[in-house]
C-alpha cells in the first residue's frame, strides 16, 4: 500500500482529521477528536514512515518483525513505526489501522462517540 493510500484511509474514518505539525517534530498526525490513531513523519531521513497504536500483543509480535520498530518517545505506550508500509500485506495493515482507530474512538465519551457516529 502506498504512503498516499494509507493517508487516504486515516482520513476516511468517520469523525477522522489530520494535522500537520512543523518543526521540530515534522509529523502528520491523524486523529479523532483529540485522540491521535496513526502518525507519519514528514522530514527526512524518516520522512513517510508510519506509526499507530497496537495492542500489548501485537507489540510483541510486531516488533520482532524486520522493519517494524517500538515507535521514538511512544513505543512504552504501543505504538509501533513501520518503516515501509508497503513491505505489509494491505489486508493486515488495513486491520491494524482500524484497531488502531477503534482503541481512540473508545477512548472518548459515550456522547462524543454517538455525534461521531450520526456524521456531521
Amino acid at each position: 500500500m502506498t504512503v498516499s493510500e494509507l493517508k487516504r484511509l486515516c482520513a476516511a474514518f468517520p469523525g477522522a482529521s489530520e494535522r500537520l505539525y512543523g518543526p521540530p517534530s515534522n509529523i502528520l498526525v491523524f486523529s479523532v477528536d483529540d485522540k491521535k490513531f496513526a502518525y507519519f513523519k514528514t522530514s527526512k531521513p524518516e520522512q513517510w514512515r508510519f506509526s499507530l497504536r497496537v495492542s500489548p500483543d501485537r507489540f510483541l509480535e510486531l516488533t520482532d518483525i524486520p522493519g517494524i520498530k517500538p515507535a521514538r518517545y511512544m513505543g512504552r505506550f504501543h505504538w509501533v513505526t513501520i518503516v515501509d508500509p508497503a513491505t505489509l500485506p494491505r489486508a493486515y495493515l488495513l486491520e491494524l489501522l482500524a484497531a488502531s482507530y477503534d482503541k481512540a474512538l473508545r477512548s472518548l465519551s459515550q456522547k462524543r462517540r454517538l455525534a461521531i457516529a450520526a456524521g456531521p
